[in-house]
């Protein structure tokens, strides 16, 4: 059985795979810290989103740069308040070539709740994915 923080993880890559961002968000403290690296503000997905609505925001971007995303987290690590997921996720341009790209996500929790998220991937690799 999964600590109660892991199972909060779980129920936000649900909703990634269900594509319902209500499920994504479940797992999110309302002011949630979603951070993805600034090498990817050049398609307006990079820098710090604030609070659900920022993380809407951010997911109503990401469609018109990629032809679509599924997420496969493999390993899950806590430790205290923190939680690592090493994945992978298998993303699609909008020219319709698919690659697969390792990921590392540090999530943060409080109050049973992910306070903050980061994404750590190869920004290189992702920008030749988008530029195909």
């Amino acid at each position: 059985m999964a600590s109660p923080n892991i199972e909060a993880i779980r129920a936000s890559y649900a909703g990634f795979r269900d594509r319902d961002i209500d499920g994504i968000l479940s797992g999110l403290h309302p002011d949630v810290e979603w951070v993805h690296p600034e090498g990817m503000a050049k398609y307006g997905l990079g820098g710090t989103k604030l609070g659900h609505a920022g993380i809407r925001e951010f997911l109503a971007r990401v469609p018109t740069v990629l032809g679509g995303m599924r997420l496969a987290p493999r390993e899950f690590i806590e430790q205290g308040d923190r939680v690592v997921v090493f994945g992978t996720r298998e993303v699609t341009s909008r020219s319709g070539r698919t690659v697969t790209l390792d990921f590392v996500h540090s999530w943060t929790m409080r109050d049973g709740k992910a306070a903050r998220m980061e994404d750590i991937f190869d920004t290189v690799a992702f920008h030749e994915l988008i530029e195909s």
